[in-house]
């Protein structure tokens, strides 16, 4: 999926570029009911590794298994680096913990790239390493990218561009792959919805990725195809 053939099918969705009246709307979620979903995302995140960690700090003390002092060491290891890349995503996709008013598109490559290592789906990162962006438009475009890859839980490929259409940001994430798809529940929090069955997990960073765009002055829309599927947030420049 190139740049053109998403923006041409997205912007044939499109009826305008105007943002969401936000002071007009009944959002669905906000105040200490998203600060609840939200702390309850980053728990679910920050679980795995450190408990990974117990692990292997469990597996050196054992006596009997000392064997394996080599695989516990290599455990806890990755499960760190998992962790302090899960910290320093949080940290500018979720908190406002950076003093940062201006972030590089490399710096924001390495945050998405520390979460993806390891992982069955490549990030195409097409965005010129010295591009700027506000810290506004930095937190749309990492959970713009981190939603596209986890489109593709079998593999393929996330690509990750940006341009400009007159006075307008565009970030794009396309997806390609054999299972690249959205969940219902995500579709749900990408239309800034509220969600109404299925997992509050599945919801919540989509929800904010839509409430992230639609403060910035921007707006988010959403393209599937079979075998791909393609994010859009457009913002003032």
């Amino acid at each position: 999926m190139t740049f053109s053939d998403l923006t041409a099918d997205l912007s044939s969705d499109r009826a305008s570029d105007h943002a969401p009246d936000l002071a007009a709307a009944d959002l669905p979620a906000g105040g200490a009911e998203l600060a609840a979903f939200i702390a309850g995302k980053l728990c679910h995140d920050f679980i795995s590794p450190a408990g990974a960690i117990m692990s292997g700090l469990d597996l050196l003390e054992d006596p009997t298994a000392q064997d394996m002092r080599d695989d516990a060491m290599g455990l806890i290891r990755q499960s760190a680096r998992k962790m302090v890349a899960h910290v320093h995503f949080a940290r500018v996709a979720f908190g406002a913990a950076t003093t940062s008013e201006q972030f590089t598109s490399a710096e924001l490559h390495g945050l998405v790239a520390g979460l993806s290592e390891g992982g069955r789906a490549t990030l195409d990162w097409r965005i010129n390493d010295g591009t700027t962006f506000s810290k506004p438009q930095a937190r749309i475009l990492i959970n713009l990218a981190w939603m596209t890859l986890g489109t593709l839980p079998t593999g393929g490929v996330a690509t990750i561009t940006a341009g400009r259409e007159d006075d307008r940001l565009l970030l794009i994430g396309s997806a390609e792959g054999n299972r690249a798809r959205f969940k219902p529940e995500a579709l749900t929090g990408l239309k800034g919805q509220r969600l109404t069955e299925g997992l509050a997990g599945q919801w919540i960073q989509p929800y904010w990725l839509w409430l992230a765009a639609s403060e910035a002055g921007g707006r988010l829309d959403v393209a599937c195809d079979e075998g791909r599927v393609g994010l859009i947030a457009s913002t003032p420049a």
